[in-house]
């Protein structure tokens, strides 16, 4: 029989000071019956994984800022199976607190910083959601949406979130803005789609259905037959008209 080396003995026994250790200790331990040595290492492996993903060294994270579970960019939150990446978000920072000194209103700090929390989950390839927002926030969705909405609209831009890529929820105005800067603005589909964070095939899909109600409207058709025909809502249709007003408003200051 092999002796086991001295070397062994002495210092083998305080791997179980290191998270590996004490996970393979454990399971070794509790049960000893359903998993062998290398079951064993590679379970504990993959909940190292894990754990470093969802909790990352304190020395990442900066005063003001909380690790929080959002949405892969790449899944979405009614699948099956959605998958969620362990982001970084910064709740206040140094700028929040130069510009409160400096008598900024509250109101505006809070909005910057929810269009902060929404950017910074985005580049880190993931999502959130109003209901994310509301729930570190301690504040009720329809609030953090109407504050979200606020930022867009004073701003011109679409903030990214499951309602605006995704088209979940009842966040259809994007929808609007994109047709808006394109139509009205003369923008690039291209750039527009880089702007509000879109693919260039969003951004086509929403001009076509644009263009489909402006084909309808031109013919002298209500709304009710262009919503069945197009498939579209009535309140996208009514969004899409004002568009069309404000157009020909344009040209016909152009014109004279």
């Amino acid at each position: 029989m092999i002796e086991t080396p001295a070397c062994y003995k002495k210092y083998n026994s305080a791997k179980v000071r290191f998270l590996k250790g004490a996970l393979v200790n454990f399971f070794e331990r509790e049960f000893p019956k359903f998993f062998g040595p290398i079951l064993r290492d590679k379970l504990t492996e993959e909940l190292i994984q894990i754990l470093e993903k969802m909790l990352p060294l304190k020395e990442h994270l900066k005063p003001g800022q909380m690790v929080w579970n959002a949405l892969d960019i790449r899944t979405r939150a009614d699948s099956k199976n959605p998958k969620y990446v362990p982001v970084i978000l910064t709740i206040i920072d140094e700028n929040d607190i130069e510009q409160l000194a400096k008598g900024e209103k509250i109101g505006k700090i809070r909005d910057q910083a929810i269009a902060r929390l929404h950017n910074e989950a985005y580049e880190q390839g993931a999502l959130l959601s109003t209901r994310d927002i509301s729930l570190f926030s301690w504040r009720y969705d329809n609030a953090i949406s109407t504050y979200r909405k606020n930022y867009e609209t004073e701003h011109g831009v679409i903030l990214p979130h499951p309602g605006s890529l995704q088209d979940m929820g009842s966040c259809i105005s994007h929808k609007t803005v994109i047709v808006r800067k394109v139509v009205l603005e003369n923008k690039d589909p291209l750039t527009v789609a880089n702007e509000t964070k879109h693919t260039i095939k969003a951004v086509d899909r929403y001009l076509k259905d644009f263009y489909r109600v402006k084909y309808c409207f031109d013919d002298k058709k209500d709304i009710d037959f262009i919503e069945k025909t197009t498939g579209i809502s009535k309140f996208v249709v009514n969004q899409y008209l004002e568009i069309l007003k404000e157009h020909e408003i344009e040209k016909n200051k152009k014109s004279s």
